[in-house]
């Protein structure tokens, strides 16, 4: 009768410990993690401040006012649009309407639309353009407000508009770019709001951001 090998059994025990290890440590840890965008602030050998959405106040389809406040701990899709937009902005709001679908029950997710247009899109037309998107919680707001501080929104904090302006009569934002901003108001990625395969990756992103915030919480 052949004896047993405990010399094996010691050898092959601290391998089986290594994969263990590796395999809770990874379970534990997001899939990947989303890059920060925009300028950054270096203040030391460890200390960077990423680039950070500014403080906002406009008004919503509701007649409410609508600030910085209201995205405090919450993912959020932005984008600049205007209702009678004909060419980019039905295929930008079409993709929205699947963004929308996916996470309409999560109350830390919305998506923040904003008029490039706030002489046009009062906020009567917002209302009735959100019930044509039917558009049924408040995870989804439009909002207008001033040009120029709508404009500011567009190129300064949310980078989705490289043009120069100052939101004057003759200034105008068109851009089908949507970003996307976490619960601290950093921007996490840029999206081409009329790709189809754009819009798949965005939704892929916010859970990995959300995946991010359950490990955070851990």
């Amino acid at each position: 009768m052949r004896k047993f090998n405990y010399y094996w059994l010691l050898s092959i025990i601290p391998l089986l410990f290594i994969i263990w290890f590796f395999v809770t440590k990874n379970e534990n840890k997001p899939l990947r993690t989303l890059p920060y965008f925009g300028p950054k602030n270096f203040s030391g050998k460890s200390d960077t401040s990423y680039h950070k959405i500014s403080a906002f106040s406009f008004t919503n389809q509701f007649g409410k006012t609508f600030t910085n406040n209201e995205v405090k701990n919450k993912i959020y899709v932005t984008e600049f649009f205007f209702t009678t937009c004909k060419t980019i902005c039905p295929i930008m709001n079409n993709n929205l309407e699947k963004v929308y679908a996916t996470f309409k029950a999560d109350t830390n997710f919305l998506i923040l639309s904003h008029t490039v247009d706030p002489e046009i899109d009062s906020v009567s037309v917002l209302k009735a353009y959100a019930d044509f998107r039917k558009v049924t919680t408040t995870n989804w707001q439009f909002v207008t407000g001033s040009k120029k501080e709508l404009y500011k929104m567009a190129r300064k904090a949310y980078l989705l508009d490289n043009t120069k302006g100052t939101g004057d009569d003759e200034d105008f934002v068109h851009t089908q770019n949507f970003a996307l901003i976490d619960k601290e108001g950093h921007i996490r990625g840029f999206y081409d709001g009329t790709i189809a395969t754009e819009i798949d990756k965005l939704i892929l992103e916010i859970n990995l951001l959300k995946q991010e915030y359950e490990f955070k919480n851990k």
